[in-house]
């Protein structure tokens, strides 16, 4: 299968309670701006724990300490999901045209991805999340991230993003970050924005053919 000319695959995660429909709107959002993407947006495997929605991991009786682990615990099933669907959209073999964009816990796993070293991806945009990664973390120099957090997010504070920011700056990762202010635990119009100019910039680095 050949891989367009400015394709990208965008592989969109939402958080925990929620689902991959309730995320998938924000790429409806990007398709004007990035018209040669490929946008799919799953349920996590787990069903919640709380009774509604999907999650990646559990939360219940979630704490700093057993955070980590449990995320390790979760990899196999994130990356057979996330696997499945590289392969049915034909980029094997093409991980510098994916993009994994998260919502709070699916930040969570998507910054997993690359600081773990699994998935050396184009880019990550994390939106209301953080970096949880046992250490040390490996990710690849490749790998462009972008993190956005509101600076009155009741459930993950934003000091995270900036604290997840400076470790995989260390590692040699290069990561933008935007700090709203006043902004909760959301997606803001403003956030999806810059959301798109990052990703217009990964779609222009990879312009060119591949078969």
């Amino acid at each position: 299968m050949t891989v367009l000319q400015n394709s990208l695959l965008v592989i969109l995660l939402h958080g925990v309670g929620s689902n991959g429909a309730d995320l998938a709107p924000l790429g409806e959002s990007w398709k004007a701006r990035l018209p040669n993407a490929v946008f799919v947006s799953p349920n996590a495997p787990e069903r919640s724990s709380f009774g509604a929605g999907y999650q990646w991991f559990s939360v219940a009786g979630v704490t700093e300490e057993n955070r980590p682990a449990r995320i390790t615990a979760a990899r196999p099933a994130f990356d057979t999901v996330i696997s499945d669907i590289i392969e049915e959209n034909g980029f094997d073999g093409h991980l510098d045209r994916v993009v994994l964009v998260g919502f709070s816990q699916g930040t969570i796993m998507s910054l997993d991805a690359i600081a773990s070293g699994r998935w050396p991806v184009a880019a990550v945009v994390g939106f209301s999340g953080r970096l949880a990664t046992e250490h040390p973390i490996k990710p690849s120099a490749e790998t462009r991230v972008l993190l956005v957090h509101g600076t009155s997010d009741p459930v993950i504070p934003s000091w995270e993003t900036e604290k997840a920011e400076t470790e995989l700056k260390a590692a040699g990762v290069s990561v933008e970050t935007v700090i709203e202010p006043g902004l909760g635990h959301t997606i803001s119009i403003g956030g999806a924005d810059r959301a798109a100019d990052f990703l217009e910039t990964i779609a222009g680095k990879q312009a060119r053919p591949t078969a």
